[in-house]
């Protein structure tokens, strides 16, 4: 943020609903919440409520990273006239859903195969080393509960930030295909052993690392006083409300509000950037092409050597500068 100010930019960085000190969104338990509320384009709304707070019609640039990519990438779909940029890090738009075009639903039905599909999550299960994917993990209602006791939360949260970094050894491939035999390649931070909850999966993984040079090397741009404040929001907030936009995510019924945005692609310049080290990119196979194909104005990939999966905490210079470059044409 720093280096854009400098550059004459006004940078805001917001929680999404349901994280930090948000308030007015859903907070009753599981089963109770309102997941209409945590539909995608409530998010859309949120972000054009606050750039109006803000005295703002036009905003010059909205970036995005990890799940803050949803909320971009949708910001610049649906408004165009408002979002005059868009950067996505990490995490790739493929696009929105397409619908029937030009068939009645018996036609559909006689057009698709007679052979029901593999159901991924029965097959990762049925792998030689069970495996499960942690999007439908995270949208369980233990998940929360599993992750959110206050002892040992600092120990969960440093783990987890070092083995998604540059710092771990990640060795990203892309995959060939969306099938269980391919997305075992992932680490297990994303495809997790199915008995095992987050926290115990980035426990048993922290075994392999050396603990002295992992702390050596976060300090460098996730030092404990920054960390620190992870762990005291979470303590006070539990990981429920972020864990409902993966329950939304999951559920296509709460996915259907993006049908208002059918055929549609994102119109307005747009530039992706990601760590080498980073496999959020590879969790779908062909997703720069996808994005290509969802975007008019495509830039990127800009792939920055040797960062994980926090680009703009691992390498902040060289993110600002693609930004900037971007912004300014060069």
């Amino acid at each position: 943020m720093p280096y854009l100010a400098g550059a004459g930019y006004y940078v805001i960085a917001f929680d999404q609903r349901g994280y930090g000190r948000t308030i007015g969104w859903d907070t009753r338990p599981f089963h109770d919440v309102d997941m209409t509320t945590f539909a995608p384009t409530n998010l859309v709304r949120d972000v054009v409520v606050l750039a109006n707070r803000l005295g703002y019609r036009q905003v010059e640039c909205i970036i995005g990273h990890d799940f803050g990519c949803v909320p971009a990438s949708l910001c610049a779909l649906a408004r165009p006239d408002m979002f005059k940029n868009v950067v996505l890090i990490g995490y790739p738009f493929s696009g929105v859903p397409s619908l029937p075009f030009n068939t009645s639903p018996e036609e559909e039905e006689q057009a698709s195969p007679n052979d029901p599909q593999p159901d991924l999550h029965e097959e990762l299960a049925k792998l030689p080393q069970p495996k499960k994917h942690y999007r439908w993990y995270y949208s369980t209602a233990s998940a929360s509960d599993e992750m959110s006791p206050p002892s040992g939360l600092k120990d969960f949260l440093r783990g987890y930030f070092h083995l998604k970094s540059g710092d771990a050894h990640n060795d990203p491939q892309p995959i060939k295909a969306t099938t269980a035999e391919e997305l075992d390649k992932l680490p297990h931070y994303y495809i997790m052993p199915l008995r095992l909850g987050m926290r115990d999966t980035v426990a048993q993984d922290m075994t392999s690392e050396e603990l002295s040079n992992m702390q050596q090397k976060a300090g460098r741009w996730l030092p404990d006083a920054d960390l620190e404040v992870y762990v005291d929001e979470f303590a006070r907030t539990k990981f429920q409300g972020g864990l409902n936009w993966y329950r939304a995510s999951t559920d296509p019924k709460l996915q259907k509000s993006l049908d208002l945005f059918a055929g549609k692609k994102i119109e307005v310049p747009c530039l992706f950037m990601a760590g080498t080290k980073d496999w959020l990119l590879h969790q779908m196979p062909n997703a720069i092409y996808r994005m290509k194909m969802a975007c008019t104005h495509f830039q990127g990939p800009v792939m920055v050597e040797g960062a994980g999966h926090w680009l703009q905490q691992e390498q902040p210079e060289k993110v600002a500068k693609g930004i900037l470059n971007f912004l300014h044409g060069t």
